[in-house]
């Protein structure tokens, strides 16, 4: 175990919680649809350059007739019902996101697999070796989320050259972000702001489940 490991108190109105598999599958769906550009865009024959005129006469050839060589079915013609620009966001209620991320959290800190680093070294220069040193064995898992605070710029320098190690901003944190990691990691100063930041209404949220 690293130095600057330290056992903190989760409130278990965050880390605590039944997860909700289908919420959880339904919410990490519309992340990652929001994060598809929907730029695709093939031309019909209509926008494809050329074909203005007749490729040849109407009668008498013994081929089927043709109107333009920019049908689809000519090599360089246009495409048929094909992709177009669109937006794949989905609707995700705010609630709804929100009791996602405390079901990946609270099914991660029941098997072990959050923890809380007090300190990754020098706060007042980079140094990736500290960090590291900090996070101790915890730094092998595959994948490691590590949520800090905004005001942390120094350790941000100091882990985002790490392979295996994703940095997330403790406003920005996602039921994606904690889906694909081994292992969530948070520093006391982002611990203190993500609780302070969804605590209240997280709390609130489960109170609103319990009685439903």
């Amino acid at each position: 175990e690293g130095s600057g490991l330290m056992s903190a108190q989760l409130p278990p109105e965050i880390f605590d919680v039944e997860p909700n598999i289908p919420l959880i599958h339904q919410v990490v769906v519309a992340q990652l649809a929001a994060a598809r550009t929907g730029n695709h865009k093939a031309k019909t024959r209509a926008e494809v350059a050329g074909g203005g005129r007749k490729p040849y006469k109407q009668k008498g050839t013994g081929r089927a007739r043709q109107g333009s060589i920019r049908a689809p079915q000519f090599a360089g013609g246009g495409t048929v019902h094909g992709p177009t620009p669109r937006d794949y966001s989905q609707r995700t209620p705010k609630k709804m996101k929100a009791a996602a991320l405390r079901g990946v959290l609270s099914d991660r800190a029941r098997e072990d697999r959050v923890s809380v680093v007090d300190s990754f070294g020098d706060s007042t220069t980079p140094n990736t070796k500290a960090a590291l040193a900090a996070l101790g064995e915890l730094a092998d898992d595959a994948r490691v989320l590590v949520v800090l605070s905004r005001g942390e710029e120094n350790v941000w320098r100091s882990l985002r050259n790490v392979g295996n190690v994703m940095l997330v901003a403790s406003d920005q944190l996602s039921a994606y972000d904690a889906v694909i990691s081994d292992r969530v990691v948070f520093s006391t100063d982002g611990l203190e702001a993500f609780v302070n930041r969804g605590g209240a209404s997280a709390a609130a949220a489960t109170e609103t489940e319990e009685q439903a």
